[in-house]
């Protein structure tokens, strides 16, 4: 089989044969114009009066499969928006391949349809242009990636897609067993503990393109099933693996996109990003830092700051540039009830113009503003938004408020990519719904050598050996190095509370791995439809995936999931309640 061909100006004269689908069909004068649209591209064809098959593309329809036979000649009205807008074919034999159904939406880049309807026929909706090329660059992506692992002697293993439900993680998505009535496969959250116990196995580097399964809530850059790029190496540290992360990345962005990214990546602590974004993916590609101005009201007369300040809440603020008369009254309401959803309990605002006003204006007092000026470096006409309360709901309601402000105000340039590190995560996070601590990443993260002794003790200061590779505000991928110590691992497993018997019954096996010889080992996953998202520029996830579902774990295109029969149930030994 022969590659695809693309024809340019240079293939004028050549006889070609091509297939494909009639994007639409022209008559103008008597001549009779086909846009026939394959993986090439879009290519007119022209059809004459006195040619034979004039009146059979005349009855053309948009979505019919037809073969073209011709010479490619020069257009006489050529068209700078299409690659092949220079050339067309003159056609010498056509025949109608297969006919169509009227389609329920236009096959175009700027399709109005509805998301629900594009999906109901996403047979038609890959037909467009801009979906193609989304696939394009995915496929690139994969094929750089195994091209950078093999260099670096790295094998490619599957691990199995039915495996054990474990916890500590999303919710699994369960498979049950026909022959074992009443017991469960579950599908893998990711490959952890498979590519782990490879190491023990003496594979020492390992890399797998994964499918992989998480029962949760979906928004616009998640999905039920996602493929990640897994990643595992032995006899490493936290600095080499992610050498290797961020040196995968730099391949990916030069064959891809060609741009050149400068290493070694920047790292920042988890705690900084926190602290000056608001978030553990923090976005560079605009300044707004958080700013934590409670001491500049540690004498205050206001009584919702003083309140505050003596709860040990915290008042923090961003400085948005020249932007008090951008925002009406009307405005910062909008702003209010948005960052209400993240539960602040309000935003406050002072506007620094010829005079300063604002919500809070006639309560701070002038040395507290001139204060707020020096340390804060505000400049006339400059927007200051202020949030109090409790630490992680002031840090993340403005961290979420400085991305909206950022896309409001276009202060994003289209193709900017910032990337970095965010280093010493937390080893625990408290759960309310749990009532507990649970572990941050995953129960198989190794702790920093300090912090060993702090497991049982202190764990809201236990920080881990873990480490996610930030994209533009995106979390591209992360990972740690592991415990591969068994009394180490027996200890984090009793920092999470685990009884002797959920150890036995959910990690036994792997428990027991740790005792033949495991060696110091760690990894990452690149999420491959994230950074496909990226690198393509959308803000959609099911832009880049196949057949994605909806944000209710639908497919519609499908209609499932759906109803199966009593039989299959039967044979499942379930019952619907």
């Amino acid at each position: 089989m022969e590659k695809l061909k693309y024809y340019t100006k240079e293939n004028i004269g050549e006889k070609v044969s091509i297939n494909g689908w009639v994007s639409r069909v022209r008559n103008l004068g008597g001549l009779v114009f086909i846009d026939l649209r394959n993986r090439t591209g879009i290519m007119q064809v022209v059809v004459r009066p006195e040619n034979e098959y004039y009146d059979l593309a005349s009855s053309l329809k948009s979505e019919y499969v037809i073969h073209v036979e011709g010479t490619i000649v020069e257009r006489e009205s050529k068209n700078a928006n299409m690659a092949t807008g220079d050339i067309e074919v003159e056609t010498e034999k056509l025949e109608l391949i297969n006919k169509s159904k009227d389609i329920p939406f236009m096959i175009t880049n700027d399709t109005t349809a509805l998301e629900d309807t594009r999906l109901k026929y996403r047979y038609l909706d890959l037909r467009r242009e801009y979906l193609k090329e989304n696939f394009v660059i995915r496929n690139k992506i994969t094929f750089a990636t195994r091209k950078f692992f093999n260099e670096l002697d790295f094998l490619e293993v599957e691990t199995p897609v039915l495996c054990k439900s474990t916890p500590e993680g999303a919710r699994d998505y369960l498979v049950p067993s026909r022959v074992n009535k009443g017991k469960f496969y579950a599908l893998p959250q990711s490959p952890q503990i498979y590519k782990q116990l490879l190491m023990v196995s003496g594979f020492e580097r390992y890399f797998q393109i994964a499918k992989c399964f998480r029962d949760e809530d979906l928004r616009a850059d998640r999905q039920p099933e996602f493929t990640q790029i897994d990643v595992e190496m032995s006899f490493v540290d936290e600095e080499e693996v992610m050498k290797v992360g961020e040196q995968l990345v730099a391949r990916i962005f030069k064959e891809v996109k060609g741009i050149d990214i400068p290493l070694p990546l920047m790292k920042m602590k988890y705690d900084d990003a926190i602290n000056r974004y608001g978030s553990d993916k923090p976005d560079l590609r605009f300044g707004m830092e958080i700013e934590d101005i409670s001491s500049i009201f540690k004498n205050t007369e206001f009584s919702v700051f003083k309140t505050i300040l003596e709860e040990n809440g915290i008042i923090n603020a961003i400085v948005v540039k020249n932007a008090a008369e951008k925002y009406s009254r009307k405005d910062l309401d909008k702003l209010t009830d948005f960052v209400k959803t993240y539960k602040a309990p309000g935003l406050a605002y002072l506007k620094f113009q010829e005079e300063v006003s604002g919500s809070i204006a006639k309560v701070v007092k002038e040395e507290e503003l001139k204060e707020l000026k020096e340390n804060l470096k505000i400049e006339t006409g400059d927007l200051v938004l202020i949030i109090s309360g409790k630490k992680e709901i002031v840090k993340t309601s403005l961290g979420a408020l400085r991305c909206k402000i950022a896309r409001d105000l276009n202060l994003i340039k289209q193709g900017d990519y910032k990337l970095l590190w965010v280093v010493d995560f937390p080893s625990f996070e408290w759960s309310e719904e749990e009532n507990r601590y649970m572990a941050c990443h995953h129960p198989f993260t190794s702790p920093k050598d300090e912090d060993v002794d702090k497991l049982l003790t202190d764990k809201a200061h236990c920080y881990s050996k873990a480490y996610d590779i930030v994209i533009n505000g995106y979390e591209a991928g992360g990972g740690s190095i592991r415990i591969h110590d068994e009394k180490v691992q027996e200890t984090m497993f009793k920092a999470l509370e685990l009884t002797e018997k959920d150890i036995e019954e959910k990690f036994g096996f792997f428990v027991d791995a740790l005792k033949y010889g495991c060696p110091p080992h760690g990894g990452f996953a690149m999420g491959l439809d994230r950074l496909t998202m990226l690198l393509a520029e959308t803000e959609n996830i099911r832009d880049v995936i196949a057949f994605p579902k909806t944000a209710s774990a639908s497919d519609l295109m499908c209609d499932c999931p759906s109803s199966v029969d009593e039989k299959q149930l039967k044979e499942l030994g379930l019952k619907i309640n």
